[in-house]
């Protein structure tokens, strides 16, 4: 890979970063899979390796979001050649799969299932040798990496994000986290959302170790714990509602995480006062519990506060129910502004180029002001403190955070209105068992079996669409109620059929 460094005093860009930390340390752990470790250098051979094979600017290229070395060397190799990575779970039913990459226009993919259709290059050994040979450099406003949101129409959505956005962002969150070459940081985050952004790329530009094991995803809390001690974890970037688990699982046990913690990252939807309350009662003081907030179009991470820990503020009182937890500050790449009705809208080298092939979904979520800056209009209600620090009061559409991925409910519906036996649906958020979870509320077609109608449906969704746009609960109901214009009232909808029934004298 070569390096290029910006002249213009611009951040670099992502990949010359990357190959200014293999020049550094090119002996020390890059990925440690299972035990096993891919040093800085090696990982660079294998990514060039698959940038030659790619050839110059060659388009969106799919890889198999799997936890494996292998992932990380599709998006490095990809990034060198000028390329957009598009990451394709193939746990994601086939239909589901096809959609997407027809929606991106990709022409290529790694390891996928041949029945896609696509051109298939098999990915690099390891270690592979070769010499660094010159490439032409991407241009800042190129593509990175496409990745998919919930859209009102059932179809996916694709974000395009340039080079110069993810390389901004990575530079903010290597100082955010403040990352040395001792870290460990584990690679936790699905690797088909972004998340898994701010654990790789930080961490590969910075000289530390990312860590890969099978542990992370047991289910099991025991086992979690011990890995990470056995790993010598520093950093955990964990969604939100994974935190507040294991919360409640270290106060139940009288626990606390192992010595080798310094950084806890939490995102991706509102942390409970509660479970905040609990952890400030475990011996966590030496730990940061770093709150943050972020949109797929803005980049990963845009604003960040540290709610517990050596650089928390004081408080003058524990946390309690009600409290609203805050998002944070505004990151140095990002600008932020609060319109007339309290959205908070981003923009600076943090914002998307927009929604592919889909004009009038970017036109309204992406606005430019009298200066010509482009700003991305979040959709979430924020009120600012005296200090600057962001809290999250509400979302100004239907939009919700389920499994901490942002769902349109449209989307949902869209699909469920798909089935024969379907003549009505309305599709909520609600709290099941504490988490967020979808909910659905179907009207049956006339001569419909309205009995076995709710299995059917949730069978005809797992053929078509990923797990986290598939309801927790499916009711059969014989009406929805409607808005005063004749549209379904989601909210309505839910308050009357989530209601207990009457009890029978």
């Amino acid at each position: 890979m070569t390096n290029n460094r910006n002249i213009h005093g611009a951040t670099s860009d992502l990949i010359d970063a990357f190959t200014e930390t293999v020049r550094r340390y090119p002996a020390r752990p890059a990925i440690v899979h299972h035990g096993r470790n891919l040093t800085y250098r090696q990982l660079e051979l294998s990514a060039s390796s698959l940038a030659d094979r790619l050839g110059t600017a060659p388009g969106v290229v799919a890889v198999p979001a799997v936890h494996t070395p292998d992932t990380v060397v599709g998006l490095l190799g990809i990034l060198a050649a000028g390329g957009a990575y598009c990451p394709v779970d193939p746990a994601f039913p086939l239909p589901r799969q096809r959609d997407m990459l027809t929606a991106v226009g990709c022409r290529t993919a790694l390891g996928l299932d041949p029945e896609l259709g696509l051109g298939a290059k098999a990915l690099p050994r390891l270690a592979e040798s070769r010499e660094d040979g010159e490439r032409p450099r991407p241009e800042p406003g190129q593509p990175a990496y496409l990745l998919f949101t919930s859209g009102s129409t059932g179809q996916p959505k694709p974000v395009v994000t340039p080079r110069r956005a993810i390389s901004a962002a990575v530079d903010s969150l290597r100082t955010l986290f403040a990352l040395t070459p001792e870290d460990r940081v584990l690679q936790f985050a699905s690797l088909n959302w972004d998340t898994c952004f701010e654990e790789i790329l930080p961490t590969l530009t910075a000289g530390a170790a990312l860590v890969l094991d099978r542990e992370a995803h047991s289910g099991s809390f025991p086992r979690f714990l011990r890995m990470v001690a056995r790993e010598r974890i520093t950093v955990l970037d964990l969604p939100t509602a994974f935190w507040h688990e294991l919360v409640l699982h270290l106060a139940e046990e009288g626990g606390t995480l192992p010595a080798c913690v310094r950084l806890v990252v939490i995102g991706g939807e509102a942390a409970n006062p509660a479970r905040l309350a609990d952890w400030a009662a475990l011996d966590t003081g030496r730990i940061r519990l770093l709150n943050t907030y972020g949109s797929t179009e803005t980049t990963l991470i845009t604003h960040a506060v540290d709610l517990h820990g050596p650089l928390a503020a004081a408080r003058d009182r524990p946390w309690a129910p009600g409290d609203r937890v805050p998002i944070g500050r505004a990151l140095p790449h990002v600008r932020e502004r609060i319109d007339e009705r309290g959205e908070l809208l981003i923009g600076g080298a943090a914002v998307a180029l927009g929604y592919l092939g889909l004009p009038e979904a970017t036109g309204a979520r992406f606005t430019e002001d009298a200066e010509g800056l482009r700003w991305f209009r979040t959709g979430d209600r924020v009120s600012r403190a005296p200090d600057g620090v962001l809290t999250h009061q509400g979302r100004l559409d239907g939009e919700f955070k389920v499994r901490g991925i942002r769902v349109d409910p449209a989307e949902v519906e869209a699909h469920i209105g798909g089935h024969p036996g379907v003549h009505a649906v309305a599709v909520t958020g609600a709290a099941l068992a504490g988490r967020s979870a979808l909910v659905a509320y179907v009207v049956p077609r006339a001569g419909a079996a309205a009995g076995t109608l709710g299995a059917e449906v949730r069978a005809y969704l797992r053929d078509r669409v990923p797990g986290h746009l598939v309801p927790s609960r499916i009711t059969v109901v014989p009406e929805l109620v409607l808005t005063a214009s004749g549209k379904v009232d989601r909210a309505a909808s839910h308050r009357r059929h989530s209601a207990p029934a009457p009890a029978h004298p």
